[in-house]
């Protein structure tokens, strides 16, 4: 019982504290899937240009960023931020040193990681739409900025969304990573409870759960995302019949 207690929300308890590294872990998770999701726009667009130094570019970002561990990027984005803070604030005249703000840093590092694998999601999205709907758009004379908006940008989210699905989770668990730079997210205060209290297993299995949860309860909504963009689709209608 008195081993519970810490778990708790009481006097000595760390129960507050872990939720809100959980919360903390969301909001990196989110920023960093935002950040992946323009870099993966601009990256998927490039790759599907039909310009050839344009897709070599394309590709070999979604090469190295997939390749690379994300620890490494993690420090390269972390150290090598703050070295260049640092030496802007020499040449304003600050003399010492300057760190980049872990969360910043953080998000940073998993956002351009995501961006590769959402860069392919919407690739692949993009390439299954029907060319005969294009075609039929540019027949009746409906100008790119409308058939962007009415053809394929509706049916580019509605096949992205699992892919995007699976991304989140993948940055999800990345975001433990981030507890090298000292973020108290959801990873690190497991961390440090278990070693202020000596209590490791039943941290990092309560860490461990907090984590199970927060993947449930996101394949729940993506889910739910998935069902709806596809409620009014005959296609996917007939494909679940």
């Amino acid at each position: 019982m008195a081993s519970l207690s810490l778990i708790g929300f009481g006097s000595g308890g760390w129960g507050a504290l872990l939720l809100f590294a959980a919360f903390i872990t969301l909001c990196v998770t989110a920023t960093a899937l935002a950040i992946g999701a323009v870099i993966g726009t601009i990256v998927a667009a490039a790759k599907l240009s039909g310009n050839l130094a344009l897709a070599t570019l394309g590709n070999i970002y979604t090469t190295v960023f997939r390749g690379v561990p994300e620890l490494l990027i993690i420090y390269l984005i972390y150290f090598g931020g703050s070295s260049a803070v640092t030496a802007i604030g020499k040449a304003m005249g600050y003399e010492g040193f300057l760190g980049m703000p872990s969360f910043i840093a953080g998000a940073l590092a998993v956002g351009i990681i995501s961006g590769a694998y959402q860069a392919e999601v919407f690739r692949g999205a993009f390439q299954a739409i029907s060319k005969g709907e294009l075609e039929a758009a540019s027949a009746i004379g409906m100008h790119r900025a409308l058939r962007f908006r009415r053809i394929i940008m509706p049916q580019v989210f509605r096949f992205a969304i699992p892919g995007i699905g699976n991304v989140w989770q993948l940055s999800l668990k990345d975001s433990a990573l981030i507890s090298v730079t000292g973020l108290a997210e959801l990873m690190r205060t497991s961390q440090v409870a278990a070693g202020s209290t000596r209590q490791y297993f039943l941290f990092f299995i309560v860490g461990g759960i907090l984590y199970l949860i927060l993947t449930s309860l996101s394949d729940r909504v993506f889910n739910g995302a998935e069902r709806r963009a596809n409620r009014s689709m005959p296609t996917a209608a007939m494909g679940k019949a």
